[in-house]
């Protein structure tokens, strides 16, 4: 679906493009500035579009409730644990957090009115991953770790746009979905599971599944 929408977005790009070079390229210069102007602004709006394309692609379709990967940890010192995250294509990304609990975040945008009843699913990008600490002093006093997972990397944003205005909008919903904070144990496994309403964490294997019946 997202790569539909990507595609018909460059298509409209490519059209924008080709109607700036005609107006660049007009054989009538008695209106050369007018042209020039306008040719440079329809090429411009080519090259936003081409980035929203770019940024729209990295989000993936919601359908259901599915996995989007594991997290482990390995503890290296006191409240300082190294992190592995595998994604549902089996990408790892690992990286140190600092605290007691973890808490793994999403960006979602959830379409409304005729969108939603021609059946476009919302979509999702895994955001950021994080650490935190049980009691407040540790948290205004001790290093703080937030890792990004993915990011808008040309420029636009489209989900910090939207959500900017989309309670004035009747279309889309930019929201995050989060993780409930769970803690961070030696040797512990979750998964991370995805839905209309947010992320779900569930433990794996017993390292995991103690440290939450203790904690809770």
């Amino acid at each position: 679906m997202y790569i539909a929408i990507t595609f018909l977005i460059a298509v409209l790009a490519l059209l924008l493009v080709f109607w700036g070079g005609r107006v660049l390229v007009g054989g009538n210069w008695l209106l050369g500035f007018i042209r020039g102007s306008v040719g440079l602004i329809l090429l411009g709006g080519a090259l936003l579009i081409v980035l929203v394309a770019a940024d729209v692609y990295s989000y993936r379709n919601l359908a259901e409730e599915h996995s989007v990967g594991t997290l482990s940890f390995r503890k290296l010192d006191e409240q300082h644990y190294e992190a592995k995250f595998a994604d549902e294509d089996g990408v790892a990304q690992t990286f140190e957090l600092r605290g007691d609990q973890w808490q793994l975040d999403a960006r979602l945008l959830k379409w409304k009115g005729p969108l939603a009843r021609w059946g476009i699913h919302p979509a999702y990008r895994l955001d950021r991953v994080s650490g935190r600490y049980l009691t407040l002093q540790d948290e205004r006093t001790l290093e703080r770790t937030v890792h990004q997972l993915n990011g808008s990397n040309y420029g636009v944003d489209v989900w910090e746009s939207l959500r900017g205005i989309s309670k004035r909008m009747s279309l889309v919903d930019a929201v995050y979905g989060s993780a409930t904070f769970l803690p961070m144990e030696d040797g512990a496994v979750y998964e991370v599971r995805i839905s209309h309403s947010g992320l779900l964490a569930r433990p794996l294997n017993q390292q995991a599944t103690s440290a939450l019946e203790e904690w809770r």
